[in-house]
């Protein structure tokens, strides 16, 4: 177990100091693959991939671009745009912002999913840390009062700035730790020990100290296969959703000509003088579709109806009104020649089923029904389309 141990932490830098910068290598194997090189180092402080978190990025001597590492089958391999040679010395460099930004990102992730843990002894069975969120499912439901608590004490956490610390325990003493884990682990196993907080099997890097994670913040919540996921950004990402959501406040207030902190209220007076005017321009058009309907004739073959932006309410309204007044086609479009035109069709004495056929025919259209009533989709130009029309009505 021993050497076990000793050949992991020389190899994986990152066990040893997550705020390893630039390091020294040789590179033990390169190989060629379709997306460039693939290359193997003695020692790394490069983070793989894995565990729900995306590898470290960086160079190899300032120039050689590291895009992505990968763990397989117990090496470490480091995905490049060019080759290095084999037996020759390497200067690692990490993109550190980057991997700051993901341990303070991880390090806040142990401590809400400690205090679900701990609180309401919800496990978390899912983690993904992303560029911009990260995402935890837990297997059970958070109500908004519960997930509120849950960031308060996540931030207490920060304040009280506590030691984050890592332990390599052997077999016997890892029997008898309670810790959290997704999976069932066996050879080396990487304990990360927030003290109050949390206490979990990772293999990640980690913010020193709990304060180095600054704000941590639980940005949505939503039902998931039986539990919840929750999206959470801590730190210079939650400044900068802090930021934008600020800059969105202000934008909306200058046009509502509101205080930022009466944006919903004026929101919400929007909405209730939106709702008059929709009641205000349903009235009208009802008023319009009964005097075109009252101008027909029983006589009439045709009684054709149109507008660009006619819901499908109004148009079975003209349709219903004018099937009450003649045997005809009574038929109403709406759209536009660039885009089409939706419609309806109804007669009470001929097929309209075959009629639409005919429609659909001519202008590359689509749709059908039952009649006395069927409805669809055309393209082509209104004029055409009447004129259409009024030539299936008169045979």
């Amino acid at each position: 177990m021993v050497e076990k141990l000793m050949d992991e932490l020389d190899v994986k830098l990152y066990y040893e100091d997550s705020y390893i910068e630039e390091f020294e290598a040789e590179v033990l194997a390169c190989e060629k693959i379709d997306t460039g090189y693939k290359v193997l180092l003695d020692c790394t402080a490069f983070f793989p991939e894995g565990g729900g978190q995306y590898s470290d990025t960086g160079t190899l001597n300032e120039t050689i671009r590291v895009f992505t590492v990968k763990e397989e089958d117990g090496a470490i391999w480091h995905y490049t745009d060019e080759t290095v040679e084999v037996g020759t010395l390497v200067t690692g460099k990490i993109d550190f912002a980057a991997r700051f930004d993901k341990m303070q990102q991880h390090t806040g992730e142990h401590i809400v999913s400690g205090l679900v843990h701990e609180l309401f002894g919800f496990d978390n069975v899912g983690f993904h840390l992303g560029n911009d969120v990260v995402t935890m499912d837990f297997n059970g439901e958070l109500t908004k009062e519960q997930l509120r608590l849950v960031e308060l004490k996540a931030n207490e956490a920060v304040v009280d700035n506590v030691v984050v610390e890592t332990r390599f325990p052997d077999r016997e003493e890892l029997s008898q730790m309670e810790y959290r884990s997704k999976l069932e682990l066996t050879g080396l196993v990487r304990i990360v020990l927030i003290p109050g907080y949390d206490v979990c099997a990772c293999c990640a890097p980690h913010v020193g100290t709990t304060g180095e994670i600054g704000m941590i913040k639980l940005t949505g919540a939503e039902k998931y296969k039986g539990g919840m996921r929750v999206s959470m950004v801590c730190g210079f990402r939650a400044l900068k959703d802090y930021n934008e959501k600020e800059q969105s406040v202000k934008d909306i207030s200058v046009q509502l000509s509101a205080k930022p902190e009466q944006v919903a209220d004026a929101v919400k007076k929007l909405e209730e003088q939106l709702h008059c005017e929709k009641a205000k321009y349903a009235g009208l058009v009802a008023s319009y579709v009964k005097s075109r309907i009252d101008g027909l004739k029983a006589s009439d073959r045709l009684a054709f109806f149109s507008g660009e932006e006619l819901d499908a309410g109004i148009m079975k309204q003209y349709v219903n009104g004018a099937m009450e007044v003649t045997d005809g086609i009574c038929a109403a479009f709406s759209g536009t020649d660039e885009k089409g035109y939706s419609y309806v069709l109804g007669s009470r004495s001929l097929d309209v089923a075959e009629i639409a056929k005919k429609i659909n025919a001519e202008f590359s259209g689509k749709g059908g029904g039952k009649p006395p009533m069927v409805q669809g989709f055309i393209n082509g130009k209104l004029d055409d389309v009447r004129k259409f029309c009024e030539s299936v009505s008169e045979k």
